[in-house]
């Protein structure tokens, strides 16, 4: 068979040299250069495929590829360019390395190019003096951006890590781009095994997702904080001599309740909140655990009525500090509020006002039935309040009390008896909501226990029948 392939190989803007006919006959191999096309295509011998296969090379454009060598000299020549740019921080050079054009990185293959731009990285986080100042160069900002998405597999000493946290560094204290940062960290390596030049401690592993999970809250984008924060739960206990990364955790903790909060799971945030309260003064200070044991009583007052609500409640009520919220403009009612919660005390319109405009943005949501947050939770909680202490009332009164409209006051008691956090039942016909006596513990103990000895008396009656 007759073969024809070009001379030499290479990357972007080479011509083809000669034509070479490979002519494997049965006396063996035999290589002619500079044959011409004519003389190939009207050798007898070919077959029309291969006759056809070599016009295509005879007829493809004429570029001429580069060699090994001469791609080699190329590199050198943009690293020697790099090295020197670097150095004196010539930062026009350097982007023009990293740009689009015939002179540019652009010339060389794609696996040439991830070299090169390890190179630069390299250099860029080994010269003292060239970072964070080249940072302020939108040129150089590009290059960075660019060279960190076309890197190989691995690079000597991390140092891909190391300008990330540099660049995330700078994009936090001198831009303010919370979001921006966080993605740049995002894209750190890290790895398990010891012996990788990427392996990362649980502690550290631990700090960068924290880190993540801070910047997007600053930002409001609460599913990429909540991935990140999840990730830092995988890793957190793993930490070893956890005693000496009590401040890591206690962020962990805080910006775990802080997403909690933000995705409206008000009853776990509160829980959250109020044992970060609780923290030891060694670390965080009294004027942050107050604030903390603000953002449980807040959490607590927002969440859904329920057995689970009351006993945080009771939690946040007998903690001695609570009538010190009254001394912070923020929280100066939630003391009084909650105290009534807890013990199932009508709350009106009134006095909920000063605490409503105490609320953050995501914490004054209009639910699907119209109310808001918080008053969908002061509804729930003046239902149970009426039931304590009436034993039926009409529907209409109890909308007065509740301050809504009769319809949405049937509509409420229906769902809350439905899901069980209100004992009772309407009658639609005469306008009545009619409540039941709750369980107490020692009945529902009662119960049981009588439950119990009747089926162990028709077990028994069984066995004696046989």
């Amino acid at each position: 068979s007759i073969l024809l392939i070009p001379l030499g190989h290479g990357a972007h803007g080479a011509t083809f040299g000669p034509r070479v006919l490979l002519d494997r006959s049965r006396s063996g191999r035999r290589i002619v250069r500079g044959e011409t096309q004519e003389k190939f295509t009207n050798n007898p011998n070919l077959s029309n495929r291969e006759r056809r296969y070599s016009s295509l090379f005879f007829f493809s454009p004429r570029r001429r590829y580069r060699t090994g060598t001469e791609s080699n000299r190329t590199m050198e020549a943009f690293a020697q360019t790099i090295d020197r740019a670097v150095q004196s921080n010539d930062y026009g050079s350097i982007s023009a390395v990293f740009t689009f054009g015939p002179s540019s990185w652009q010339s060389i293959g794609q696996g040439e190019q991830r070299s090169l731009a390890a190179h630069f990285v390299k250099a860029a986080v080994n010269t003292p003096g060239f970072l964070p100042a080249a940072f302020a160069s939108a040129q150089m900002m590009q290059v960075v951006l660019e060279t960190l998405g076309h890197l190989p597999s691995t690079v000597d000493g991390a140092a891909d890590n190391k300008l990330r946290q540099m660049l995330f560094d700078y994009k936090v204290n001198e831009e303010g781009e919370y979001s921006a940062a966080a993605r740049i960290l995002a894209g750190m390596r890290m790895e398990d095994d010891p012996g990788s030049v990427y392996f990362t401690k649980p502690s550290d592993k631990c700090d960068v997702y924290v880190k993540i999970a801070e910047c997007f809250l600053e930002e409001d984008e609460i599913a990429e904080s909540d991935s990140a924060v999840t990730k830092a739960g995988g890793v957190v206990e793993s930490i070893e001599n956890p005693e000496q990364h009590m401040a890591l955790i206690l962020r962990y903790k805080s910006t775990y309740a802080r997403v909690l909060d933000f995705n409206r799971k008000f009853l776990q945030a509160a829980s959250r909140y109020h044992d970060l309260s609780q923290s030891s003064g060694d670390l965080i200070r009294a004027e942050d655990l107050l604030l903390m044991l603000g953002g449980a009583a807040t959490c607590a007052i927002l969440a859904p009525s329920g057995p689970q609500r009351q006993r945080v409640l009771g939690h946040i009520y007998k903690d001695e500090r609570l009538s010190q919220l009254d001394s912070l403009p923020q929280f100066e009612t939630h003391s009084t509020i909650l105290s009534k919660m807890y013990k199932h005390q009508v709350l009106g319109k009134e006095e909920l006002k000063k605490f409503e405009s105490s609320l953050q943005p995501h914490q004054q949501a209009i639910m699907g039935d119209g109310l808001s947050i918080m008053e969908r939770g002061v509804v729930e909680h003046n239902m149970i309040s009426v039931s304590k202490i009436y034993q039926s009332i009409y529907v209409s009164e109890l909308a007065l009390v509740l301050g809504v409209t009769s319809d949405k006051a049937e509509k409420i008691a229906a769902a809350m008896i439905m899901e069980g956090s209100l004992f009772g039942s309407i009658d639609q016909v005469e306008g009545l909501v009619e409540f039941e006596a709750e369980e107490t513990a020692n009945a529902a103990w009662d119960r049981s226990i009588s439950s119990f000895c009747v089926e162990l008396n028709r077990i028994t009656d069984v066995i004696r029948s046989q």
